[in-house]
């Protein structure tokens, strides 16, 4: 280029922009452990503890009680008789230390606190974790200006 030419810019039309967008935007595809979804709902429970961490893997060869079995069982029952494009019944449990399996996965479950349910819909990143780790068990403490009466220096606050 010389001094006195300048450089052609193509013209950014609508289209343009959208290609680049449609690029930057690429969809992640879920995967754990690199193995896709479709593959880990078909592996057997011993084939899916080689790929959980240490604790969850002692857990799964150790046999699960029959309350997580019939938990499952529900969740898998509920999941076949809803209609396509709903959300499934959620199923109430106290099983706050049964790992998220991917056969678990678009189910809703509502899950103890120790007073309520709190409704928690299993997302495919939520394998390997504990039921119990969505729902708190205690509530955020926020701490204020003092009542009156809290403390006998809360006596002499000044009424504005």
């Amino acid at each position: 280029m010389k001094k006195g030419e300048k450089k052609e810019s193509k013209p950014q039309t609508q289209s343009n922009i959208m290609d680049e967008l449609s690029k930057k935007q690429i969809f992640k595809k879920f995967s754990y452990r690199g193995k896709d979804l479709g593959t880990l709902i078909n592996l057997s429970i011993d084939e899916i503890s080689q790929l959980l961490r240490a604790r969850q893997r002692r857990r799964l060869r150790r046999k699960l009680h029959q309350k997580y079995g019939k938990f499952l069982e529900k969740l898998i029952n509920i999941k076949k008789t809803t209609p396509q494009g709903e959300k499934p019944k959620a199923v109430k449990t106290h099983l706050r230390d049964c790992i998220v399996l991917p056969t678990m996965i678009q189910s809703v479950v509502n899950i103890h606190n120790g007073k309520g349910y709190n409704s928690v819909e299993i997302k495919p990143e939520m394998i390997g974790y504990y039921l119990g780790e969505y729902a708190m068990t205690y509530k955020r403490v926020t701490h204020g200006k003092p009542g009156v009466g809290a403390t006998h220096s809360s006596k002499f606050v000044p009424i504005k």
